[in-house]
């Protein structure tokens, strides 16, 4: 397409150094120079990718508010994203009702444990708090319109919406909301708080999701792959080939490393045999392989003679 006038609708700053800032064969629309759906789950082809501060949307090979066609779509996503803010009355309840269970010395307490969060981006609710009160917002009909306003502005309204959808009885719907979730989630105590219970009866469909989670760029997507792998395929869905998915896995971020060698101790407990030789075979990165070694050994479900034969392959 080329040639399109200027209007109310376009506008080309061909004379901008950057012009075209993307690479493609239209007309760049200049009028959403800097993106307007940037903080929003939009249609576009953006990808998630990590950094020091969090997750951070990269928008590098997305030309979607660009393309001149598209100006009443991203004009309908505007409107609809302000009526869900502005009229979303079950969050201004949401936000008035954890304010009610507020606890200062557990907020303070938690501020202190959970990066990147704060004190300053919390609100202080208990656990079991969070999880009752789930349970009686999921019976709710007005209560996609709490889970369709993302990002939250509160660390409990994350953990809040992980309840929500942990408890789900409807797996197409659970998981239509958990891919959308995930994106945005970036801590540890919200990745594994995420436990839908709908998965146990639906683990065929659930490892298709896996294979997708685990080779992502996104620590917490990775981290929450891995915690499904160790709850529900372990036990008599265990396959060899699931550990080694795990150990294929190599980063360097903090929490996906723990979480792997979460998952080989647990296995070691469980899948023993099947699971030594990653340690006698030194087949796991020197930090995972300690820290799985310390772990099992904590461990009340390893024999005190399996404990004794792993503290012999500790790396030094």
């Amino acid at each position: 397409m080329s040639g399109v006038s200027n209007s109310s609708r376009f506008f080309a700053n061909k004379d901008c150094q950057y012009y075209p800032c993307h690479k493609c064969s239209i007309d760049i629309n200049c009028l959403f120079c800097f993106c307007p759906l940037y903080h929003l789950d939009c249609p576009g082809n953006y990808t998630i990718t990590e950094s020091e501060g969090g997750p951070v949307k990269n928008c590098r090979d997305c030309v979607f508010p660009h393309v001149p066609e598209n100006y009443d779509k991203v004009m309908d996503i505007l409107k609809k994203k302000n009526r869900l803010v502005e009229d979303s009355m079950i969050r201004d309840e949401i936000i008035e009702e954890l304010f009610s269970k507020q606890d200062i010395k557990y907020r303070d307490f938690q501020g202190k444990l959970i990066p990147p969060k704060t004190v300053d981006d919390m609100i202080g609710v208990r656990t079991p708090e969070l999880r009752k009160y789930a349970k009686e917002l999921l019976k709710r009909d007005d209560i996609e319109e709490f889970l369709a306003i993302l990002p939250h502005q509160y660390f409990d309204e994350y953990q809040l919406h992980a309840f929500i959808i942990s408890a789900m009885k409807d797996y197409d719907k659970c998981m239509e909301e958990l891919e959308r979730f995930l994106p945005y989630v970036d801590n540890w105590a919200t990745c594994d708080q995420l436990s839908p219970k709908i998965f146990k009866k639906h683990r065929v469909e659930l490892l298709e999701h896996i294979k997708e989670w685990i080779e992502t760029d996104r620590t917490y997507t990775v981290r929450f792959a891995i915690g499904m792998l160790m709850e529900h395929f372990l036990d008599e869905d265990f396959d060899k080939k699931y550990p080694k998915m795990v150990a294929k896995v190599r980063s360097e971020e903090y929490y996906i490393n723990m979480m792997r060698a979460w998952y080989f101790a647990t296995a070691l407990a469980k899948q023993y045999d099947s699971i030594i030789p990653y340690i006698e075979e030194k087949k796991l990165d020197k930090w995972t392989h300690n820290k799985t070694i310390q772990k099992a050994v904590e461990s009340y479900r390893i024999t005190p003679e399996q404990k004794e034969y792993l503290r012999t392959l500790k790396i030094k």
